[in-house]
């Protein structure tokens, strides 16, 4: 198996000290709405408008809680000179206490477009909202240029374009300002990455027959928000019958002697995700076992050989199986298995990599990408799988790789 380097970015601890230089926050702000304005510019946009919640914090340094994901009850209008944020109720003020360098009661103001539907917009709030929009765009000398934006509701979006404005995607332009990413952001997800080494290890320990792939669940959840996590996204935990194919979702399954079991934790720390899966045996191994796994790992290796700055998403996707090769009727059917994606403030960021798209829409692998592979091997006994994902930054001399519990060889837990 070929040797990659691991991690020597900095994971320093989940506080700011004196004694130490860590995360700048204010340098990561900087950093982030200035892509942002960027992209205006490469696209010759007036302003971009953005619902997506991770758009939101990218550009506006805020949060309110997973609970608010993407409901369409906060946006944030970003123009070449100015920002204005609005959000759900008492959050506005809130933000003008917590950054009162960046709002005050002109740029941080209440919004609403009624809860996604359940106001309907005869109670005006969705025309309410475009004009407070529109307005805000007119003062700033922009309205007649072409606003992005990036998701919203039909009747947000209808009641835009009664307003006159001029909409175009600005989606796009988000991605490209997010692909790449600073040393805090880097730091950041290393951060987010060293915890779920510690979760694993924690796995690994309580791997044993009558623990249910719900427990797991639990005890994940647990020690991520021990250890600081924002929020823990999702935990796939799947074993035995259940791994082929891949149910991405867990249940309440009994792990027996013998099950292979592999899993997936997805979290944040400071807004920054984890995408990290990992495969073990409880008990005993198999061959087929052992076979499957070797064979995820030497897919993933031949993949992170390819993670070269100047080399493109077709080559990487190219070493990986036919999606027929390994039991499925096409790229769209097995699409997720053999995947790379980018990880940042979303789970889904560019580059995305698979047989599906970028064989014939490739695109460029640039150094400060930081993303995931991930390979899918089913097992000759029909029902076990291995799966392996491995998290990395692209350097100047190929990649880095940020996801350091062990994955060389299957792991047995609590063998016999």
């Amino acid at each position: 198996m070929p040797e990659f380097p691991v991690a020597t970015t900095p994971s320093p601890g989940i506080m700011g000290v004196d004694w130490e230089v860590r995360v700048d926050f204010e340098r990561l702000r900087q950093h982030r709405i200035g892509r942002v304005r960027q992209q205006l510019e490469t696209h010759g946009l007036g302003a971009l408008l953005l619902f997506e919640t991770s758009n939101i914090r990218y550009a506006s340094a805020t949060a309110i809680g997973y609970w608010a994901f993407n409901k369409g009850e906060r946006w944030v209008v970003v123009t070449r000179d100015d920002v204005r944020l609005w959000d759900f109720g008492s959050a506005a003020k809130a933000h003008r206490l917590q950054l009162p360098h960046m709002y005050n009661h002109e740029n941080s103001v209440a919004g609403n477009t009624g809860l996604q539907g359940a106001i309907g917009p005869e109670a005006g709030l969705h025309a309410r909202a475009a004009k407070e929009i529109a307005g805000f765009l007119r003062d700033a000398g922009v309205a007649d240029e072409p606003l992005g934006i990036d998701m919203a509701e039909t009747s947000v979006f209808l009641a835009l374009q009664n307003e006159g404005l001029t909409l175009v995607d600005g989606q796009q332009p988000m991605m490209l300002a997010r692909e790449i990413k600073s040393p805090d952001e880097i730091m950041l997800l290393t951060q987010a990455s060293a915890m779920v080494d510690g979760v694993y290890h924690d796995i690994f320990e309580a791997l044993k027959p009558g623990v249910r792939e719900s427990d797991i669940v639990a005890l994940a959840h647990a020690r991520l928000f021990e250890m600081g996590s924002e929020f823990v996204e999702a935990i796939n935990s799947i074993a035995g019958e259940r791994c082929s194919p891949h149910p991405h979702v867990f249940s309440d399954r009994m792990i027996r002697p013998g099950d292979q079991a592999y899993f997936d934790i997805i979290h944040a720390y400071n807004g920054y995700r984890t995408c990290y899966y990992r495969t073990f045996v409880v008990g005993r191994a198999s061959q087929a076992h052992r076979d499957a796994f070797k064979q995820a790992r030497e897919w993933m290796d031949m993949a992170i050989e390819q993670v070269r700055p100047g080399n493109t998403t077709d080559q990487v996707a190219q070493k990986w199986p036919r999606a027929e090769e390994f039991g499925f009727e096409d790229e769209m059917d097995a699409f997720g298995l053999q995947f790379g994606h980018g990880v940042g403030i979303g789970l889904h960021e560019r580059p995305i990599i698979s047989r599906l798209n970028s064989l014939d829409d490739p695109i460029e692998i640039k150094e400060g990408m930081y993303f995931a592979l991930e390979t899918y091997a089913p097992a000759k006994d029909g029902h076990s799988a291995a799966r392996i994902e491995e998290m990395m930054v692209v350097t100047a001399d190929g990649p880095l790789v940020t996801t350091l519990f062990p994955c060389e060889e299957l792991m047995v837990a609590n063998e016999y």
